[in-house]
């Protein structure tokens, strides 16, 4: 009976135990920088008494988080309005020399055009397969015979790309 009654004791002692508290310090340096610490602040920073209290989780209410100061807010905004600008440190090759942005591509493929810089699936993709594949010193050309005797012929460099007329 009494090993029964020291457990719930202990046991009633740890579910018990007060959330922790601590005392903290807000030092600002002449620059304005903000460090938080146990040890105290350096002499020539200012230095404020902070409460810090850390709630165990799911240990009661919800802690309202703090609101932004206004210079924050201020900081944070001025940050948004500025344009930046977005450097690309590698991009990929299409294997044509990038002559097509990926919206012009896009486009052409669209609207069933030929451009340089197109690849050949970027025309069979726009144009549908060739009617006829020709091949002469590394260059291969793309026939499609349209309606009324009409035909349209596609030439490819040895790269595999539409061919920059001159």
């Amino acid at each position: 009976m009494r090993t029964l009654l020291s457990g719930a004791t202990l046991c009633a002692l740890l579910l018990a135990s007060p959330t922790q508290a601590a005392s903290v310090y807000r030092c600002v340096d002449e620059a304005g920088h903000v460090t938080f610490t146990r040890q105290g602040c350096a002499p020539s920073q200012t230095a404020q008494m902070q409460n810090a209290f850390n709630p165990t989780p799911s240990s009661g209410k919800a802690t309202r988080m703090a609101e932004p100061s206004s210079q924050q807010a201020k900081r944070q905004r001025k940050h948004t309005d500025t344009e930046t600008t977005l450097t690309v440190v590698g991009e990929q090759d299409d294997g044509c020399g990038n002559l097509l942005t990926q919206q012009a591509r896009r486009k052409a493929i669209v609207e069933q055009q030929v451009r340089a810089g197109m690849t050949r699936a970027d025309i069979e993709s726009a144009l549908g397969r060739p009617d006829a594949i020709t091949s002469n010193n590394g260059q291969t050309r793309y026939r499609y015979s349209a309606q009324k005797g009409r035909s349209r012929s596609v030439s490819f460099d040895e790269n595999g790309c539409v061919r920059v007329k001159n």
